[in-house]
Order: structure tokens, then sequence, then C-alpha cells
């Protein structure tokens, strides 16, 4: 029997590129998504969208689902992303907590976590990305604003931390394996 542990893969925070690291920690994979394919997603989706408002000058730099300089892509680049991948997301209905997922099953690739942050000293609020990921059954929080993976103790842990988050304003997106294409 092999004992050696597996190690696990953790991108670091750059810039707004918080969605770009959290797929690709997500995928335990450098490169699994790089900014090339998210900017041309985020672009697709903009030739694509039906409601298309008028463009300024600063339409060059804010595009409607990123910004072409630091990142910070939406919502919309994600969930295409992770359906180019086979993977569906479900929005997770905040009104049930965190006990009403099934963190122990196969069905479930990861969770994506969108929480408001405040920077530099509270000038600058936004949202970042996070993933958690459970590898050979454990559940990591792979934060691109950690140093490191962070190991929780237990799916009690984990739950309790996914109920913190609700309870603060974040998001959980439940990323899920499609049952024709499982990785």
């Amino acid at each position: 029997m092999d004992n050696e542990k597996k190690l696990i893969y953790h991108e670091r925070q750059r810039l707004q590129f918080c969605l770009l690291h959290s797929l690709n920690n997500l995928f335990q994979e450098k490169d699994a998504f790089t900014r090339e394919n998210l900017n041309a997603i985020a672009e697709k989706l903009d030739l694509e969208d039906p409601y298309k408002t008028t463009r300024t000058p600063l339409s060059v730099i804010f595009k409607p689902h990123h910004n072409v300089l630091t990142g910070n892509y939406d919502i919309n680049v994600l969930i295409s992303a992770l359906e180019e991948r086979g993977k569906t997301v479900i929005w997770h209905d905040r009104r049930s907590g965190a006990t009403s997922i099934d963190l122990d099953g196969d069905k479930l690739f990861g969770i994506i976590i969108n929480v408001r942050v405040r920077r530099y000293g509270g000038l600058w609020r936004g949202r970042h990305w996070i993933t958690l990921r459970k590898i050979e059954r454990v559940w990591y929080n792979l934060d691109s604003d950690f140093s490191a993976p962070y190991p929780f103790e237990n799916t009690e842990e984990t739950r309790e931390f996914l109920d913190s988050v609700i309870s603060t304003g974040g998001e959980l997106l439940l990323v899920m394996n499609d049952e024709n294409n499982e990785i």
C-alpha cells in the first residue's frame, strides 16, 4: 500500500485573479485554466449578450464579465468554465444551511465560495472566490489568500465553516460531477 501523501496543489492570490486561482485549485492543476481561457469565455459571453450596453472609453478595460488588467471575473465566467469541463453548478439555498449539503457523496466535486472582503484598511470593498475540495477523504480550504491549504479536521468542522460563510452573507456554489463526465 502506498503511504505517501498526495501533494495538494495551491495557487496564491495575485491581483484580482482569485477566480482563476479557485478554478486551478479546484481541479488541482496548474493551468487547468489560464487568463487567456477565462478572457475568451468572458469575451464570448459579451458577444452573446442580447442586452449589451453602450460602450464607453473605459469599456476597453472594464468589460461586462471581467477587468482586463486585474481579472475580477464574474459568476457567468465561472459557470461557463465549469460547464466546459463537464461540471454543473448549483447555487446553494442559504435557508437550508450547510447540513443539507452531502459532503461525503461522490457527486460533489467541490465547493466554490464567494465572500465579501475589505482590503487596504477598509478603503476597498469587493468579493473574493474561495475553493473547498475533498482530497483523499479530507476537506481542504484552498483560499488563494492563504499561504498553504488548510485541512479541516472533519466533516463537522467543514460544515461549521460553511455555516459561518452563509451567516456572513457569503454564497456557496456546489460544483457537481456530471454523471456522464466524472473525473
